[in-house]
């Protein structure tokens, strides 16, 4: 092949660019002084979220995570609506609160529904503490969620969840 004719087979000098030889360098063009750029990732900062946060996840053992859960909630448990969401929530024999949320196609785009869901367990999350343990909690919210503010819609979520403990009961206890 014709291109490969001029290019030399001898190993270049250490300290020659492989690719430019000197002699053909545009004089007028300056030479980079900046050192190479480091090899591998960039090195982790952590994040340390404020002191008396809590803390920042959401841990599967708080979700409601089967069919069958959910099942449960709407088929045995109490509901309260009100113009942001309905709640369904029933007692689940646990030391914990499990949350669940449904967002129908309704609601809009996925992405649209998974900021909902996000807003809706961050408000979960946020006031875990303020929600008494014991309880399987479905929410099921409708298309003013997504316009509603935070403070709102944490307004509002706090008034449907249960706000007592639930009544101990043998036939409570899930397995």
């Amino acid at each position: 092949m014709a291109f490969e004719t001029n290019l030399s087979a001898q190993p270049t000098a250490s300290g020659q660019d492989p690719r430019i030889p000197r002699a053909h360098a545009n004089p007028r063009r300056a030479h980079r002084l900046e050192t190479p750029a480091a090899e591998g990732p960039p090195p982790l900062v952590p994040v340390i979220p404020p002191s008396g946060t809590g803390p920042q996840t959401f841990p599967k053992d708080s979700r409601l995570l089967t069919r069958s859960d959910f099942r449960k909630v709407y088929d045995q448990g109490q509901r309260r609506s009100a113009s942001l969401c309905a709640v369904f929530f029933r007692p689940n024999g646990l030391a914990r609160t499990r949350l669940g949320i449904t967002t129908p196609a309704r609601l809009g785009k996925a992405v649209l529904r998974n900021r909902v869901k996000r807003r809706l367990r961050e408000v979960f999350r946020l006031n875990r503490a303020s929600i008494p343990a014991g309880w399987d909690i479905v929410l099921n919210p409708r298309e003013a969620v997504a316009k509603a503010p935070f403070a709102t819609l944490t307004r509002e979520l706090l008034r449907l969840f249960p706000s007592q403990p639930p009544p101990p009961s043998e036939g409570n206890r899930v397995s």
